[in-house]
């Protein structure tokens, strides 16, 4: 949807429960000597862990957090109990947060077994609503909520215990995220007390881009990525698929239905709904009962491969004519008002003959051809007023493109269609003109905090490079999750903490790379961010101090630009040494081909400066540097790959006007 288009499942099986009877044992689990509540700056003697400096980077931020006083020591040996609703992904997650801690063999057993020898850390997780749970909790130093909110939870780690306690099973999984992140060392976890929950209950992607379609591999890899970061929605609606599309009716071959299996199974693990999207607009009859009965058809093939959440699109469809001779006989003259009636009824069929008599499956969804603006019409009318209230419509914001999205936007939008409205968000996606040649790596930004008020949920469309779009995902969802206290440039830091694998010399190098890929343009000549604002001021501090004249100044703003240079210089190799992610590299690579070059040609410009400075003329420099800087600007992006074609950019409107204007200082 951004050419000028318009643009819960059943739960793995939880594992055996341990009774509650079993539960009670943990009354006489090693609790922390310190009060019930008491708050912790100290710890005893003989634990011999040093304080925490700061809480630790949560992403989503959690809406309460706070310190329980010193790291708790984890041992080689822990012990495990599980409780009521732990499925073994959520299983799953914990035992990887406590290896990554240095525990080298976790003991699952009865809270009424004899405790491990060597076990002095013991993590208990389930369901708050058993009482054993909800004790061991309070007796951690944590906080039972006095209203659960479905997917949140509340976590609790101090002394030798820590205990995950989710309202529900998809919390539990949210809370082992959450625990993930808490490792702070070898053998040493954060002590907090944290109660958590959505602010929106949708919140992630939605594949609904023009051009080259993600891989199979790359839709798994999304699905596994969107459980780390707390995401729960993925829309399947590529372009490509004619299945979707323009062979609507037809039913998927075995393959295709046995790849949309996979990725349903995939999504149920990581606790995200895979909600099938079909577009019928192009050549539906509203008023053939055969293309309704057809139409419910089609999602029902889906439905019985385990897809519970489903989706119509009727974006980038016109309105001006019909696509049957009946629907001019029902509803009149093709128009505004006619299309609103006529795609009110077929989408109240559809939820009430086919979402209706399946009770585990969640409300329609569904984008309308009028979907970017907050003005009222004939269309929308229609629809507000009779369109099932069940039914959850999707907008895209004040434009295709919107530069910003503020509080009254989603309001006036939510009054319009009578509804909180579900936000499309044409961001990082790149397959408009103005992005020819661009990876869109700014962060997540210009949404105004209390945005939850008004909308149902976020989901981002990303670029035609899956990984890549990581980046802004990581934000969506976060904002999403707590728009109250998202910070933009916090969670792009943690994005890039996250895809580096926490090393701290390729963290750096990716937030420089993407810093010369932080342009985010619209559909008109306006850019919502600017391109390489790092770098922009950098370089505009280094002018500065040149034009001041003064040898000691220009020396001085040589060794700290050049110190940065060499940081862009080497971010590539560091990058393709540092991300484990192929996919990754794999999609960035003309970009980090280019920045490689475009590197050298700063530095290039930075040696004629010095040279210059040492009373040379610095013009073989001068002269290598241009033409370094000619190669960069050459390179293309990976035909096949990205729509629309072109040569790639890479900080320009910035490096290449200092490359360019240097000579001349």
């Amino acid at each position: 949807m951004s050419e000028s288009h318009p643009y819960r499942l059943p739960r793995v099986p939880r594992l055996p429960v341990l009774g509650a009877v079993a539960l009670l044992a943990l009354g006489t689990l090693s609790v922390p000597a310190q009060a019930v509540g008491a708050s912790d700056t100290t710890a005893s003697p003989a634990s011999g862990n040093a304080p925490s400096a700061s809480l630790p980077v949560v992403t989503p931020t959690p809406q309460h957090m706070k310190p329980a006083g010193r790291d708790l020591h984890v041992p080689e040996r822990v012990r495990l109990v599980l409780g009521d609703d732990v499925d073994a992904p959520s299983t799953d997650v914990i035992k990887r947060a406590l290896a990554s801690a240095g525990a080298r063999h976790i003991v699952t057993d009865a809270a009424s077994a004899p405790r491990a020898h060597g076990a002095t850390l013991t993590v208990v997780a389930g369901s708050v609503k058993d009482r054993a749970v909800a004790d061991a909790l309070r007796a951690t130093g944590g906080t039972v909520p006095g209203t659960l909110v479905a997917e949140g939870y509340s976590l609790a780690s101090r002394g030798d215990t820590v205990v995950l306690a989710g309202n529900d099973g998809d919390g539990i999984y949210y809370a082992a995220q959450t625990l993930r992140q808490l490792v702070t060392g070898k053998h040493t976890l954060a002590a907090v007390s944290v109660t958590d929950h959505p602010s929106m209950p949708l919140r992630g992607s939605i594949e609904g881009f023009y051009g080259a379609p993600w891989s199979h591999t790359d839709r798994l890899d999304q699905l596994a990525f969107y459980g780390d970061i707390k995401a729960n929605t993925y829309i399947y609606t590529p372009k490509d698929d004619t299945y979707l599309r323009e062979e609507w009716r037809e039913p998927y071959p075995a393959d295709k239905l046995a790849d949309l299996r996979e990725l349903i199974e995939r999504a149920t693990t990581h606790h995200v709904d895979f909600t099938y999207a079909l577009s019928p607009g192009l050549s539906i009859c509203y008023s053939d009962p055969d293309d309704v009965s057809a139409l419910q058809k089609k999602l029902g093939s889906l439905y019985d491969q385990g897809a519970r959440s489903f989706y119509v699109a009727l974006d980038d469809i016109s309105y001006t004519e019909w696509n049957c001779d009946a629907d001019q006989a029902k509803y009149g003259a093709p128009g505004r008002g006619s299309a609103g009636q006529a795609q009110a009824d077929l989408l109240n069929a559809v939820q009430h003959d086919f979402v209706d008599a399946h009770p585990d499956a969640e409300p329609l969804q569904f984008v309308p051809t009028e979907y970017s603006d907050t003005a009222d019409s004939a269309y929308k009318s229609v629809l507000r007023e009779q369109l099932d209230p069940k039914v959850i419509v999707q907008w895209t914001g004040t434009d295709v493109v919107p530069p910003s999205i503020s509080m009254e936007d989603a309001e006036a939008a939510s009054t319009v269609w009578g509804r909180k409205v579900f936000l499309w968000d044409n961001y990082p996606v790149n397959d408009y003109g103005q992005t020819t040649g661009r990876l869109l790596m700014a962060p997540y930004d210009k949404r105004e905090a209390g945005l939850h008020k008004a909308l149902s949920g976020i989901v981002l469309n990303p670029m035609n490079q899956a990984a890549a779009s990581k980046v802004a995902l990581f934000g969506g969802a976060s904002f999403a999750w707590n728009d109250e206290k998202y910070d933009p440039d916090r969670t792009w830091r943690a994005a890039a903490g996250y895809l580096a694998g926490g090393d701290p010399a390729t963290t750096r190098a990716l937030l420089a790379f993407f810093d010369t890929e932080h342009l985010a343009p619209t559909f008109g000549d306006t850019n919502w961010q600017p391109q390489a604002p790092g770098l922009a001021a950098r370089l505009a501090d280094f002018t500065k101090a040149w034009n001041s004249g003064s040898a000691a100044r220009r020396q001085a703003a040589l060794r700290e630009l050049g110190a940065y240079a060499d940081v862009l210089a080497g971010a590539p190799e560091q990058i393709r040494a540092g991300v484990r992610d192929p996919a990754f590299l794999a999609q960035t690579k003309p970009w980090l081909d280019a920045l490689d070059v475009w590197g050298g040609a700063l530095n290039a410009t930075l040696d004629g400066l010095r040279d210059r400075l040492h009373s040379g003329d610095g013009q073989a420099d001068f002269a290598e540097a241009a033409e370094l800087a000619e190669t960069a600007a050459a390179f293309t992006t990976i035909p096949g790959t990205t729509r629309p074609q072109g040569t790639v950019k890479v900080a320009d409107g910035v490096l290449d006007t200092f490359i360019e204007g240097a000579p001349k200082m």
